[in-house]
């Protein structure tokens, strides 16, 4: 009798053993016919930032390539606010299925997590990167009320004048307040902040003389330098741009300095890899198109394409980096 019942048990446990494989891969078959059908509907591309803005500008120009490789169309929502969280929560809490793509930026990913008392995600275990899309320098300007025409007039008077010099930028904790925290620390000089809410007010102020300086992205700052209006001393990436090649490096008088925004199209966690690495290879292909490297470079910013892997590798990396500026400069977003 014992016998017999360890002889059933053993045919239960291998009856339940085989419907559970036969149920894997029934899933597995599923899932893979689905990725297969991708995309078969309408796509969303959140843009955690305002209409008009770089992020948007550039998000508009692969949406419509999107659109064109993928055959189903792909519809921007800008969703700003919240220091860029809303669109970033947004996308990490859609459903994990590819219809639902994020387009962040440096601040939301990688600086957000040390810069603000409370972030809604974490950008290391609720985003799945697709791509590296593109990377750009900032502008260093000056206003014209003050007798500076480089990095070396600039730490020299900082260092003449501690704390009379004001730095303003688009908010607590954007790129070009976290590039003026790098360059003060580096420079060993004393620079008061000045915050706005949005870059446009701040260079409008620069251009009145009510501040002084200001790191800012170049497709907003580059009108107002190239005509007078403030005056461009610097850029902050690694090397000197093509589209303004008279302007040196901060690197040149500051060794070691580099600030580079950077942009990137992700997904929620738990995305299926093979849609994943579709979008990855679609996106390969519209940043290989004429019509948009233009487009970008006419931005300054500097196309590019990574895999997955390589872009997570990055958002990794940047937390530490950010992490330190933040934290010896004392910067915080309520």
């Amino acid at each position: 009798m014992r016998a017999s019942r360890k002889i059933i048990r053993r045919i239960k446990s291998t009856c339940a053993f085989s419907w559970a494989g036969v149920s894997l891969l029934a899933a597995s078959t599923l899932a893979f016919a689905q990725d297969n059908r991708y995309p078969d509907r309408p796509l969303r591309f959140i843009v955690p930032q305002a209409a008009g803005s770089a992020s948007d500008t550039s998000a508009r120009i692969l949406a419509h390539e999107f659109t064109r490789l993928l055959g189903q169309q792909v519809v921007v929502d800008n969703r700003p606010g919240g220091g860029l969280t809303i669109g970033i929560e947004m996308v990490v809490r859609a459903a994990p299925d590819g219809y639902t793509i994020g387009y962040g930026n440096i601040g939301g990913i990688a600086i957000n997590r040390s810069i603000l008392p409370k972030v809604p995600y974490d950008a290391l275990k609720d985003v799945q990167p697709i791509a590296l899309t593109s990377t750009g320098s900032q502008m260093l300007a000056v206003s014209n009320v003050v007798p500076i025409k480089s990095v070396r007039d600039l730490i020299n008077h900082a260092k003449a004048n501690p704390g009379k010099l004001l730095n303003a930028s688009s908010g607590n904790g954007s790129p070009g307040h976290l590039s003026g925290e790098l360059f003060k620390q580096m420079a060993g000089v004393n620079i008061a902040h000045v915050p706005y809410k949005g870059g446009a007010q701040a260079m409008t102020d620069m251009m009145s003389g009510q501040v002084h300086l200001i790191f800012e992205s170049m497709s907003s700052i580059s009108p107002h330098h190239r005509g007078g209006r403030l005056r461009g001393i610097a850029v902050t990436g690694p090397k000197r741009l093509s589209s303004f090649p008279d302007l040196p490096t901060i690197a040149e008088t500051l060794p070691g300095f580099e600030f580079v925004s950077w942009m990137g199209s992700f997904v929620p966690a738990g995305t299926p890899m093979p849609i994943v690495e579709k979008l990855n290879a679609e996106l390969k292909k519209a940043v290989a198109d004429p019509g948009v490297i233009a487009n970008f470079s006419a931005q300054s910013l500097d196309i590019m394409h990574s895999t997955p892997a390589e872009f997570a590798k990055l958002i990794r990396d940047e937390y530490v980096k950010y992490e330190s500026i933040v934290k010896i400069s004392g910067a915080r977003l309520d």
